[in-house]
């Protein structure tokens, strides 16, 4: 699999991305316009039009952005650990979205689109497993040192992204208070069960 952090955005295509960031925070998926989006960013809808001349290639790109950004903050984790690792990335994965509340709505509001929009759909299906590449790295390590029981490393990883998926979507849609805390104590159960 390729690796999405080699420096794939230029200097001005890094800061709409940051302008599309806080406009989607602000406005949400429905109302974001590229008018809005170069507001934020400070210069004109051409200035924006000059590298992406659609709404729909400008949030695919940026979907690219975030998940430079999820592999970048998980880089930097300095323990090659698996059980610190994985709970890291569980940490991560359930936990990080709550700190930006309006963009976890505007997400779900992209989500909702990719069964209509072809390039979104394949955009979240190539986050989604990337992200599964890492959780199943850091169980497939874990079993070669000895650290976790020789399981389907695949099946365990899909679980666990069906408890962070599920999360996700409770807090966002139910606003439901303890969602993000039950599932992260429900990944570690599972953890526990199925590696240990």
């Amino acid at each position: 699999m390729a690796d999405p952090t080699e420096g794939s955005f230029s200097e001005p295509e890094t800061e709409i991305m940051r302008a599309t960031y806080r406009a989607l925070r602000e406005h949400g998926y429905a109302d974001l316009t590229i008018k809005r989006i170069a507001e934020e960013y400070g210069k004109s809808t051409a200035a924006v039009h000059y590298h992406y001349d659609t709404k729909d290639e400008l949030l695919v790109a940026f979907l690219d952005y975030l998940l430079e950004r999820f592999v970048d903050t998980i880089r930097d984790v300095e323990t090659t650990d698996p059980h610190q690792r994985l709970d890291l990335l569980l940490d991560e994965l359930i936990f990080a979205p709550e700190e930006h509340r309006d963009l976890a709505v505007a997400m779900l509001e992209m989500r909702s689109q990719a069964p209509y929009k072809p390039d979104f759909r394949e955009r979240f299906r190539g986050n989604d497993e990337y992200i599964r590449y890492m959780i199943k790295a850091v169980i497939n390590h874990g079993i070669d040192e000895g650290e976790f029981d020789d399981v389907d490393a695949d099946h365990v990883t899909r679980g666990l992204m069906t408890i962070v998926d599920g999360a996700r979507t409770r807090a966002v849609v139910l606003d439901e208070d303890g969602a993000l805390e039950t599932a992260r104590r429900t990944a570690q159960e599972y953890v526990d069960a199925t590696l240990t």
